[in-house]
């Protein structure tokens, strides 16, 4: 709910020219490189670290779990300063720290790496959807988040290929050459991205007081929820899981792996582009449901065996991406207030980071228990449970499709 009066800050909304999409979404294919070009390769790391294979869950949440302090100071820095002068930087330390992996002379050196990578990573993803946010409204930012969410998730699938294409041909200290492509990012946002912000004056505690005061409306706070559940459930069993699983059930090379984990790009790519359609006839509500119901049933699918059954079911897991994204995204810039925006969806991709973090590490917990499938089917039946639980729930009764 937006205030009746709000402080003075120029936003582009009014008649400023809305930012090249193509450099918007370059900056969020780099905050999706962070994970996705190592998953494919986990194995070899911790094989010529002499570590066993249930560590893997530290590589990638090393990446994110700064992110979750990270994030909401990152957005609670753009809503006061504005959006370029935070984005910058961020993009500068994601690429230049994240380079220095590929000289890791032991693991705690690469984690310690990936951990102060993750504080520029922290602010790719949110302020982009701030900058789309402030550009664009109604079905047509429903739109265009459609597009970013459509690269998120091409992109969760082309990385871990081209990971462990590279890790082949070259090794996998090479993957880490690519966060340099970042720093280019960086340099191009610094000189095309026009950001017509003026600082904020108002006090400190004032803003931190009104965007409390939004985090506690029970619907912004279901959408942070979601969305780290929905995060959890990517990359524990997907991005993590899913390559050990390929190698010790059946023995897929990282390049192997990394075909089958691009398989949803196609299916998750066409969802997210065409996500508008379902929003003008279905409300938010039961979309996600819809989304949380099929990520679940396709991981079951996965643990039950056969190599093509996994593949199938890989390629109808895209479906849930490219519906669940955008459209909880969508949701929580609507009802995000312009001069609370940066740090409403700060706090929103900080409960992501909460997801990215957690989801990885409870998967190394999980397969020194059991095995992999096993895994893969426990949770797909518990995320189908809270599918079904949402849908009854109507948990989000308000939101309706859009006009």
């Amino acid at each position: 709910m937006t205030p009746p009066s709000e402080p003075s800050c120029s936003v582009a909304t009014t008649g400023h020219r809305p930012p090249s999409l193509l450099l918007v979404f370059s900056v969020t294919a780099m905050g999706i490189l962070n994970n996705s070009v190592l998953m494919s390769s986990t194995p070899e790391v911790l094989e010529s670290f002499g570590r066993p294979v249930d560590q893997a869950g530290m590589i990638i949440a090393a990446g994110t779990v700064t992110g979750i302090v990270a994030a909401p100071a990152i957005g609670f820095l753009a809503d006061r300063y504005g959006r370029k002068r935070i984005l910058v930087p961020c993009l500068f330390v994601f690429g230049s720290v994240g380079s220095l992996g590929a000289f890791s002379p032991t693991l705690e050196w690469l984690l310690a790496i990936r951990v102060v990578q993750g504080l520029g990573s922290a602010g790719l993803i949110n302020l982009v959807v701030v900058l789309i946010s402030d550009h664009w409204s109604g079905l047509d930012r429903a739109r265009v988040l459609g597009r970013n969410s459509a690269v998120i998730t091409g992109f969760v699938s082309i990385f871990p290929f081209l990971g462990g294409l590279t890790t082949d041909l070259f090794g996998w200290r090479w993957n880490f050459a690519y966060y340099g492509v970042a720093v280019l990012v960086g340099a191009a946002v610094a000189r095309s991205l026009h950001d017509p912000w003026t600082p904020r004056r108002e006090p400190v505690g004032h803003q931190l007081r009104a965007a409390l005061a939004e985090i506690v409306i029970p619907l912004n706070a279901t959408c942070i929820f979601l969305g780290s559940l929905t995060f959890f459930v990517m990359f524990g069993l997907f991005l993590t899981l899913l390559p050990i699983h390929l190698a010790e059930e059946f023995g897929l090379s990282p390049t192997q792996r990394g075909v089958v984990a691009a398989v949803p790009a196609v299916t998750s790519t066409a969802t997210s582009l065409v996500v508008t359609w379902f929003r003008r006839r279905l409300p938010v509500g039961t979309l996600v449901a819809i989304g949380l119901g099929v990520f679940g049933t396709t991981f079951v699918a996965m643990g039950l065996g056969a190599l093509w059954l996994l593949v199938a079911a890989a390629a109808v897991y895209g479906l849930a991406e490219g519906l669940t994204i955008p459209t909880l995204q969508d949701l929580v810039a609507e009802r995000a207030p312009k001069h609370l925006r940066g740090v409403l969806m700060a706090l929103w991709v900080g409960g992501l980071r909460i997801g990215q973090t957690a989801g990885p590490l409870a998967v190394g917990l999980a397969i020194g228990w059991w095995s992999t499938s096993t895994v893969f089917v426990v949770a797909g039946v518990a995320v189908v449970g809270l599918a079904v639980l949402l849908g009854i729930s109507r948990i989000l009764p308000s939101t309706r499709p859009l006009a």
